[in-house]
């Protein structure tokens, strides 16, 4: 069945039958699905369970206005969100290639997804290997910065292994195929990415306040219900009036004041170099504890730099720079060559001609030049330094090359003279050298409170050397300590990264890893904030949620600080609401219980949601600044200083009451009345919460300000019309305007002292219970 080399063509088909193509297969979703799925959540779900009993009960108008609400938040959702299948389609993209294989007793091309375990295959120079392959003859110079982000090429010869979507540079090599599709080293990595993610915090947050005002809001509609009964008050008018308690607690627009605060606040990531494929990182960055940022190509400049010359016995710094480059050659584009002819030139350095060039072989570790000096025929080698001195006989150098290697640099011997008669040159030592904005970037991210641990290939000592450079200070530690508190993990392959941010997750520390590879997609997946440098491959920027398009970690820095202003504006909303669901609740029932009739109508319950809801998503460009440490949620804290704020709130709207049956107005003019004051009291109280400090400290957002003034105009127009509601004057509306306003102020003066008492327990954040910074200009 296989014959002396390869297989044939039918045990080819068999083993095609057994291991599946060479692809990676995926089930695309139908949109439709996608879309659908925007319903199938907690707070969807009680919106629906009450739409579909005001159905029941005939309630249309309040049946329509709740279908509306959750049609809105499902398109909104639905539009911005939903990228990460282009991370599996750009895997599948790479695959799309031919092969050469041996079958039948001859070479052939074929499509790389027909390749099979136990194919011969040939690659050379140009190619992309097609699969797992275990080399037998030949020798390559295999770019695998697709897989791996590191820019520099590696040799592989007879008996090594290279990976799919690698990239022959040079040479070429026939090998077994080992593995292919799902099975293979690019496969696999596909299925981590597939399989990788962590769950949303936002999510969390979301159901954590509905648990609680669910609760709350389940135990008065228990005692509403238990009172009508002992009342003997017609189901008929109790039911609808639960169903609008009920529907009064569910912060509706929660996901949708989420969702376009973080659009919004991508659009101004995007003009600063900063993609957002994932609406959820910015948000996400606001809480991030801990950056792993690779070293190439993140904080160094992923280029090869001549760092040092080191020449020996007689020679000279110059003699040293030009044998070495007389040595490389332009035409190999080895990353190599190119730096030492570059350093040449650049030093005006003469590069002498030479009449014969062998290069690099990785047999031999060296490369060759023959040339002219004096009318004697000469030799120039450059290699690995234990070869060309031991070719010299050379002695005293390895103290020399372990200080540069010590330094982070790669470190080359240099040889020439006659024909046979080479002698020790020297030593020279070719470096990545530091980003110049890497520090700054660096001290930024620090003074935000983020720990930054750099990870990196490179050995221990190399390690050491450049964290010193950057100032990150801490225990380096080395592959075998993955997931330890560590300031710098050396010796790190790229599956690895995948396991760090899974072990740093595990220590409930939110966290971000930056990445360029295919190989680093499935932990860019996996961390709360993915960040694919500007030099990522296509499939680590679909794997990402933020992409950066500028060079560095610039760009890192101003998503956690966009996501801090982010994080204040939506935890002023997220306040704001549970302020007025406690408020509205506690006037609903405790309304019926006491005064024994309806305080206010259930369609100006649902036409307060809206009137609320319509200023408080303005809060997504509100003027705020951002803390200088991680935003964590802390929802029981946010509750209670909530319930304390609603209390006050509470006694206003019930003294409103009190003045308007005072004033002997009938029960639909009095419920007119407890609207107006049910919405003054809300836009006030947005006012209120926005600022830890007295109200006048910051200014609010200019869109925040014309939704306030249009909410006040159209409601007031609406009470003085007799629209939806009884009519009052319009004299009555701007008296309990003005009541509003003096009420509010009084409450700026109890509130400052009230939240510096509770300030440890509350989180970070501008608003009145949320921290100890506050919004600003």
């Amino acid at each position: 069945m296989v014959t002396e080399k390869g297989l044939n063509e039918a045990e080819a088909q068999r083993r095609l039958q057994q291991y599946g193509p060479n692809a990676i297969i995926e089930k695309q979703q139908r949109i439709w699905l996608l879309f659908l799925q925007k319903f199938w959540d907690p707070v969807p779900w009680m919106l629906e369970v009450t739409l579909i009993l005001e159905m029941i009960l005939g309630k249309w108008a309040e049946a329509v206005i709740i279908a509306m609400l959750l049609v809105f938040n499902a398109v909104l959702g639905f539009r911005q969100e939903h990228k990460a299948q282009a991370a599996l389609d750009a895997l599948k993209k790479r695959l799309h290639i031919t092969a050469r294989v041996f079958r039948d007793g001859q070479w052939r091309s074929i499509p790389a997804r027909d390749l099979v375990p136990g194919d011969l295959a040939h690659v050379r120079v140009g190619d992309i290997v097609p699969a797992d392959m275990a080399l037998t003859e030949g020798a390559i110079l295999v770019d695998q910065s697709a897989l791996t982000g590191e820019s520099m090429p590696v040799d592989r010869g007879a008996s090594s292994v290279v990976y799919s979507a690698s990239i022959v540079r040079r040479g070429e090599a026939s090998g077994t195929i080992t593995a292919t599709g799902t099975q293979s080293y690019f496969g696999k990595t596909a299925e981590l990415v597939r399989t990788a993610g962590s769950k949303s915090h936002l999510e969390e947050l979301v159901l954590g306040i509905v648990r609680y005002l669910v609760f709350m809001d389940g135990f008065l509609v228990v005692a509403i219900l238990i009172y009508a009964t002992v009342m003997r008050m017609p189901l008929s008018e109790i039911l609808p009036f639960a169903l609008i308690l009920f529907v009064a607690s569910v912060p509706v627009a929660l996901p949708a004041t989420f969702t376009l605060a973080t659009a919004m606040a991508s659009l101004g990531l995007a003009q600063r170099g900063v993609l957002v494929t994932r609406l959820a990182a910015i948000e996400e960055a606001a809480a991030m504890s801990d950056l792993c940022s690779d070293k190439t190509g993140t904080l160094t400049e992923n280029r090869l730099s001549l760092a040092a010359t080191k020449p020996m016995g007689d020679a000279t710094a110059v003699q040293l720079l030009s044998m070495a480059a007389v040595a490389s050659d332009d035409a190999t584009q080895d990353p190599i060559d190119l730096t030492l002819l570059a350093a040449a030139r650049e030093q005006g350095v003469a590069i002498p001609p030479r009449d014969g060039f062998t290069p690099f072989d990785p047999a031999t570790k060296r490369s060759e030049a023959l040339l002219q000096v004096d009318g004697v025929r000469w030799q120039a080698m450059k290699g690995a330094p234990q070869v060309i001195t031991a070719l010299t006989k050379s002695q005293g150098w390895e103290r020399v090359a372990e200080t540069l290697a010590a330094q982070g640099a790669r470190v080359l011997g240099v040889a020439a003279g006659p024909v046979g008669r080479p002698e020790f040159v020297g030593l020279v030592g070719l470096a990545d050298p530091i980003r110049p904005d890497a520090l700054q970037a660096l001290q930024v991210l620090r003074d935000f409170g983020v720990r930054v641990r750099m990870v990196t290939g490179d050995n221990v000592a190399t390690a050491k050397t450049v964290a010193a450079t950057l100032g990150l200070t801490g225990e380096v530690c080395d592959r075998a300590d993955i997931g330890g508190d560590c300031a710098v993990y050396a010796e790190v392959f790229p599956e690895d990264k995948f396991h760090l941010v899974q072990r740093l997750q595990q220590k409930r520390k939110i966290v971000g890893m930056t990445g360029d590879g295919v190989n680093d997609a499935p932990a860019l997946r996996q961390a709360e904030v993915g960040i694919a440098v500007e030099s990522a491959t296509d499939v680590a920027k679909a794997a990402a949620s933020l992409v950066l398009t500028n060079p560095g970690l610039s760009g890192v820095a101003d998503a956690v600080e966009t996501g801090r202003r982010v994080y204040q504006r939506l935890l002023t909303y997220t306040l704001n609401k549970i302020v007025k669901t406690f408020q509205v609740a506690l006037f609903l029932s405790l309304g019926l219980l006491v005064f024994q009739k309806f305080v206010i109508t259930p369609i100006l319950v649902l036409l307060l949601l809206f009137a609320n809801d319509f200023v408080t998503m303005s809060l997504a460009s509100d003027h705020v600044r951002p803390s200088q440490t991680p935003d964590r949620w802390d929802v029981r804290a946010l509750i209670f200083a909530a319930l304390v704020v609603a209390m006050a709130w509470t006694a206003y709207i019930f003294g409103v009451y009190a003045i308007g049956q005072a004033m002997g107005l009938p029960v639909r003019a009095l419920q007119t009345l407890d609207f107006l004051g049910l919405v003054f009291s809300g836009l006030a109280n947005v006012l209120l919460v926005r600022e830890r400090g007295h109200i006048w400290h910051s200014r609010p957002g200019a869109l925040l300000l014309l939704a306030i003034v249009l909410d006040t105009i159209v409601v007031s127009l609406l009470a003085d019309y007799g629209l939806l509601m009884a009519r009052i004057p319009l004299i009555t509306t701007m008296q309990l305007l003005g009541a509003t306003i003096l009420y509010t102020l009084l409450l700026d003066q109890l509130k400052v002292p009230l939240l510096g008492h509770r300030k440890k327990g509350v989180p970070n954040g501008p608003a009145t219970t949320a921290g100890t910074s506050a919004s600003s200009h």
